[in-house]
């Protein structure tokens, strides 16, 4: 019976070691996750280290063209509204709306962190540091065949368990470093268009035939 026992055992553990994944496939599975955005919309919190000026925070939300940024500093919020042609900014410091001609082919910082996302272990060899009953933690360092200068020499990627869903990001680019957290898939057509009856007493300024 011992010898049965110690057989099934150790069974078990070869199943368990065959089962496990790597974490390029983790990483696939992540990137496959963050793919329905494209079409389901995405938000997240971002925050930027810039030196000297220290942190800000932007909370982003996406649907197809469209686009929400908001920012607070110093008691002051700031939220932007993009579709594609046209931008909203509402400033509270002094109730005003300034409205746009959005330039074409611009890239918002939002973006720009979301690119270093994209096939994340292209470059990179990927290391899992450790895991928790609910999340993986990789290190993705940047492989001397990586020729691109722009792209991080290290990035710090964790995913949740179960949903592969990121967890958290971050990495530096450029001097300023990139966080991003609370990224959830799925958002509404409300909460990235511009609503302008939901500032009655704000002061409209025009500027797309400037």
């Amino acid at each position: 019976m011992r010898k049965i026992v110690t057989l099934l055992a150790g069974l078990l553990c070869a199943v368990a070691l065959w089962a496990q994944e790597t974490p390029e496939q983790i990483l696939n599975k992540l990137d496959a996750w963050m793919d329905r955005a494209e079409t389901e919309g995405l938000s997240m919190t971002m925050d930027m280290k810039i030196p000297i000026l220290g942190t800000f925070s932007t909370r982003v939300s996406e649907l197809g063209q469209k686009t929400r940024l908001e920012m607070e500093a110093k008691g002051i919020i700031i939220i932007d509204w993009e579709d594609g042609k046209t931008s909203w900014s509402y400033n509270s410091k002094n109730n005003e709306i300034t409205i746009k001609n959005e330039k074409p082919d611009a890239s918002s910082d939002a973006d720009d962190g979301l690119s270093m996302m994209d096939g994340i272990t292209d470059g990179y060899d990927v290391v899992l540091e450790k895991e928790t009953a609910d999340v993986w933690y990789f290190l993705c360092k940047k492989q001397k065949t990586n020729k691109d200068k722009d792209a991080p020499k290290k990035m710090n990627v964790s995913v949740k368990k179960g949903t592969y869903a990121l967890n958290r990001f971050q990495a530096s680019m450029s001097g300023v470093t990139i966080t991003i957290y609370d990224m959830s898939i799925g958002v509404k057509e409300e909460d990235v268009t511009f609503d302008i009856s939901r500032y009655p007493n704000a002061k409209i300024v025009d500027e797309r035939n400037k």
